[in-house]
C-alpha cells in the first residue's frame, strides 16, 4: 500500500469525556479527514499516534496495512481427558478432569457433543485485609472434535461464580462449545460467598477488573496445547453485560493474546453506570408510592403510555410504523415528554403522568450531573422497550438491591465502606454526586488503583495493538438496556472515530438493537449469529455492514421471548446496522430484513 501523508497541526490535546468516561486523544489532524459521525463506514484516512518529524510540523507516513489473519485449522484431543489432570502450570492446581458424554449438556435446547471438562484454581492466597482465602477458579471445556480455536468467556454481574463454559452470549443461535471451541470460564478471582466484600481486598479488586484475565490466558493456552498437541490457531473473547466489559477491557489490555472480541450490552464504564443507577433510584423515589418498590414510581401502565407516545412521534421516522424505533437520533429530538404525554389533573390512573413524574423521567434520561454541571454518565435513548419486565428489573430493583448498585460502596469506593451495606436503599437514596462519586476515582496507599482505573483500560480508545495485529471487535447493544446506556457505547465509538479518523470501522463495528433490553429480551429482534459473523470477519476478511437478527416469537427453538408483540411475525427479521447507520424501510414485506437498507441517521 502506498503510504498516505498528512499535514500535522501544531497542537494535540487530551480530553476527558464527561458522559462516556473515555480519555479521548485528539490526534494530529490532517486536511480532508472524515469521522464516523460524518456518515459511512471505513473512511480511508490515517490513524492517530503515528509520531511526527518535530514539533513544528511536517509530513508523516500513513498507517501500516491491517494484516489478514489465517483461518483456524481443526484438530482433536490427542490424549485421554483424564490425563489432563497432570497438567502443570505456575501457581495452578487442577481439581478435576472428566469426560462429558455427548448430549449430557444442552444449551438453549442444543445438545453439546462429547468434550472434556477441566476444573482448577490459580493464585491461591490469603487476603491481607480480611484474612479470607482467595483464588481464581476456572473451568475449561475442550471438545473432542476441535475447531482450532479458543474462547475466553467473560461472565456477568459481579462475578464470583464459574458459569458453565459454553461461550453462549445473549440469545444467540448457537454457542462456542457447540461450534468446536475450547472454552474457558472463571469466577474472576473471588467466590460468590465473598460478594461484595471481596472489594475489601486490593488484589481481588484488580482481578475482578482485569488481572484475572491476564493471569488465566497463558495458562488456558498452555492447557489447549497439552490437550491438542498445539496451541490455538485463533483466540476469541466474548461476553455480555460485565462480560462485555471484560471483553472490551481485554481488547485494550490484552490485544496481543486475542484475535476477535464480541461484546454484548457492555458495562464498559461500569462504575459510572453505577452512579447513574443510584441517581436514578433517587429520582424515582421522589414519585414512588412505596419506597420498598420503586416500580410504583412508573408502573407498566404508565410506561406503556410513554412508550406509545414515543412510537407516535418516532416509529415512522425510519419509513415504517412497525412498533420499533430505528432512528434513535431523530427520536431524541422528536419526542418531548412534557408535550407528548398527557399531564394528570387529578389522581394517577395510567392515562397520564404527574408533573413530578415527568420531571423524574427527564432527570433519569438526561443522566447524572453534579453540582458543577459535569455529566457523570451518558444520557439514554427513548425506546418503547421500557415496557418490558426486564427493563423494570434493572431500572428499579438493580439500583437498590443486595449485590447490585449499592455494592459500589465496597467494590468501587476508596476506601471501601462496608457499613453502607446494612441499608442498601438508604445508601442509594443518599448517594451524593459531589461527595460519594469522587470516591470511585480515589486511590490510597493500600488501594493503589481507582475503580475507574481497574474497571476500564488506562487508554480505552487506544486499540493500536488490536488493529495492527489484524484483530477485530464487534459490539452489540440494545436501545432499551435498563442498566448500561447504548449512548455510552456510542460515545466510545465516537472517541475511536476521533483517534482513527473514521478508519475504526476497519477493526471495530458497533450494532444497536432497537427494543432490546439488557443482553436480550424486549420487543426486539434479539437473535443473531454474532460469533459466526466475528469469525468470518477475523479469518476471512468479510466485514459485516449489517447483521440480520430475528425475533424469538412462538416456536423459536432456542426459547421464546415473551416480549415479542403478538402483532409481529414470530420470526420477524431486521438488519442491525453498523454504527452510525440505521435501518430504513425501502418497501416489500415489512417483516423481512431484506425490505430495509442501512443509511445515515437523522441529523
Amino acid at each position: 500500500m502506498k503510504p498516505r501523508k498528512y499535514l500535522m497541526t501544531a497542537v494535540a490535546a487530551f480530553v476527558l469525556s464527561a458522559c462516556g468516561g473515555v480519555n479521548n486523544r485528539i490526534p494530529f489532524v490532517g486536511a480532508g479527514e472524515s469521522t464516523a459521525a460524518q456518515g459511512g463506514l471505513g473512511g480511508g484516512a490515517g490513524q492517530a499516534g503515528q509520531g511526527g518529524q518535530g514539533e513544528t510540523g511536517g509530513e508523516i507516513a500513513g498507517p501500516a496495512p491491517i494484516p489478514q489473519l489465517a483461518a483456524a485449522q481443526s484438530g482433536s484431543l490427542g490424549s485421554s481427558c483424564e490425563s489432563l489432570a497432570s497438567f502443570i502450570f505456575d501457581k495452578t492446581k487442577i481439581v478435576t478432569a472428566t469426560t462429558v458424554s455427548a448430549g449430557t449438556l444442552t444449551v438453549a435446547g442444543i445438545p453439546i457433543e462429547e468434550h472434556c471438562r477441566v476444573t482448577g484454581k490459580m493464585n491461591e492466597r490469603v487476603g491481607p485485609v480480611d484474612g479470607q482465602p482467595y483464588s481464581i477458579q476456572f473451568e475449561m471445556r475442550l471438545p473432542k472434535n476441535w475447531n482450532g480455536r479458543f474462547l475466553h468467556q467473560g461472565n456477568g454481574g459481579i462475578d464470583g461464580s464459574v458459569a458453565t463454559a459454553t461461550g453462549d452470549t445473549g440469545a444467540g443461535q448457537t454457542n462456542a462449545l457447540k461450534l468446536g471451541f475450547a472454552v474457558l470460564s472463571s469466577d474472576a478471582g473471588h467466590s460468590a460467598a465473598q460478594n461484595p466484600l471481596f472489594g475489601m481486598d486490593p488484589q481481588a479488586r484488580l482481578d475482578y477488573g482485569y488481572a484475572a484475565v491476564g493471569t488465566l490466558t497463558p495458562m488456558a493456552k498452555a492447557l489447549v496445547k497439552l490437550a491438542y498437541g498445539r496451541g490455538p490457531d485463533r483466540s476469541y473473547f466474548a461476553g455480555g453485560s460485565n462480560g462485555g466489559r471484560h471483553t472490551m477491557v481485554a481488547a485494550a489490555r490484552y490485544a496481543a493474546e486475542y484475535d476477535g472480541f464480541l461484546a454484548v450490552s457492555p458495562g464498559f464504564n461500569l462504575p459510572k453506570s453505577s452512579i447513574a443507577q443510584l441517581w436514578g433510584a433517587q429520582q424515582w423515589a421522589t414519585v414512588a408510592t412505596d419506597l420498598a418498590d420503586l416500580e410504583t414510581a412508573f408502573p407498566v401502565a404508565e410506561r406503556r403510555l410513554v412508550a406509545d407516545a414515543i412510537l407516535a412521534r418516532c416509529d415512522a421516522l425510519d419509513g415504517l410504523a412497525d412498533g420499533m424505533v430505528n432512528d434513535y437520533q431523530g427520536c431524541r429530538k422528536a419526542f418531548d415528554i412534557q408535550r407528548d404525554v398527557p399531564s394528570c389533573r387529578g389522581a394517577r390512573d395510567g392515562t397520564c403522568l404527574t408533573d413530578a413524574q415527568k420531571s423524574a423521567f427527564s432527570n433519569v434520561y438526561r443522566g447524572p450531573i453534579n453540582s458543577a454541571g459535569v455529566a457523570l454518565y451518558a444520557n439514554w435513548p427513548f425506546d418503547p422497550g421500557m415496557v418490558a419486565s426486564g427493563w423494570a428489573g434493572w431500572t428499579f430493583r438493580n439500583s437498590v438491591g443486595a449485590n447490585r448498585g449499592p455494592v459500589s460502596a465496597v467494590i468501587f469506593a476508596t476506601p471501601p465502606e462496608p457499613a453502607k451495606l446494612a441499608d442498601t436503599l438508604a445508601y442509594a437514596l443518599t448517594f451524593s454526586l459531589d461527595v460519594d462519586a469522587p470516591k470511585f476515582y480515589a486511590t490510597s496507599g493500600l488501594y493503589t488503583e481507582s475503580a475507574i482505573s481497574y474497571m476500564t483500560p488506562p487508554n480505552p480508545e487506544n486499540l493500536d495493538m488490536l488493529r495492527n495485529r489484524g484483530a477485530k471487535m464487534i459490539i452489540v447493544h440494545g436501545e432499551a438496556d435498563g442498566v448500561f446506556s447504548p449512548n455510552d457505547t456510542a460515545a466510545y465509538m465516537d472517541a475511536l472515530g476521533r483517534r482513527y479518523f473514521g478508519d475504526e470501522s476497519k477493526f471495530v463495528r458497533f450494532f444497536r438493537v432497537p427494543g432490546m433490553g439488557h443482553v436480550s429480551g424486549g420487543p426486539a429482534t434479539d437473535q443473531y449469529a454474532g460469533l459466526n459473523i466475528l469469525i468470518d470477519w477475523v479469518e476471512a476478511g468479510r466485514a459485516p455492514s449489517s447483521i440480520v437478527a430475528q425475533a424469538r416469537g412462538a416456536g423459536n427453538p432456542s426459547g421464546v421471548n415473551a416480549d415479542v408483540p403478538a402483532t409481529w411475525a414470530p420470526n420477524r427479521s431486521r438488519p442491525l446496522c453498523a454504527y452510525p447507520l440505521i435501518a430504513f424501510y425501502k418497501g416489500g414485506d415489512p417483516e423481512r430484513a431484506a425490505s430495509f437498507a442501512c443509511e445515515k441517521a437523522s441529523n
